[in-house]
């Protein structure tokens, strides 16, 4: 959702981009960054290392957790040092990377939201380029990515899934990282 809003609602953030490339770039970020860590998730499953898909167990979530900052680390190297003309793509995946490294980090000792490090870092994204790069159209995007994070929250707390303290920190930790990468760096 974020890569496909920056690329079509707010081309000043990445350049002139061809809508072939653009469908290519889209497909690869949702391979890497969904897909590969899903499939790997649902293998640990079927070999039974994972009790269940939805990883609540904190100590089942390290490696799959660990995994999935190792392939987002391989795919923003390959976004930043091979195709520089997105840099603010780069960046941006680049912030999901130490977002995701941190939540295995702090998974050892503490189970933190992470739908809402995902989600509040789709907003802080979004927040930091129209901010950054003045842009209006990004208005509409932003407003419905702060009602999904509202809504996604609000389930983790009613699932039982997470403590009220959990779901903020990773809120805080979502919008800290992605608006600070953003503004200070692109």
């Amino acid at each position: 959702m974020l890569y496909a809003v920056i690329f079509y609602f707010s081309p000043v953030a990445v350049g002139p981009l061809n809508n072939q490339f653009r469908l290519l770039m889209l497909a690869g970020i949702v391979i890497t960054t969904f897909l590969i860590p899903a499939l790997f998730i649902y293998i640990l499953y079927q070999a039974e290392a994972v009790g269940d898909l939805r990883l609540e167990d904190q100590r089942e979530r390290t490696l799959p957790f660990l995994v999935t900052t190792v392939v987002y680390g391989t795919f923003t190297y390959f976004f930043y040092w091979k195709l520089d003309q997105l840099a603010t793509i780069s960046l941006v995946l680049g912030s999901i990377t130490v977002a995701v490294a941190l939540v295995t980090l702090i998974n050892l000792f503490w189970k933190i939201s992470a739908h809402s490090v995902g989600i509040s870092g789709v907003v802080g994204s979004l927040v930091g380029i129209h901010y950054k790069f003045a842009d209006t159209d990004l208005f509409y995007p932003i407003l419905l990515a702060i009602v999904l994070a509202g809504w996604l929250m609000s389930a983790r707390l009613s699932l039982n899934a997470h403590h009220p303290s959990q779901v903020l920190a990773g809120c805080l930790l979502g919008l800290g990282i992605s608006f600070g990468t953003v503004w200070w760096l692109v």
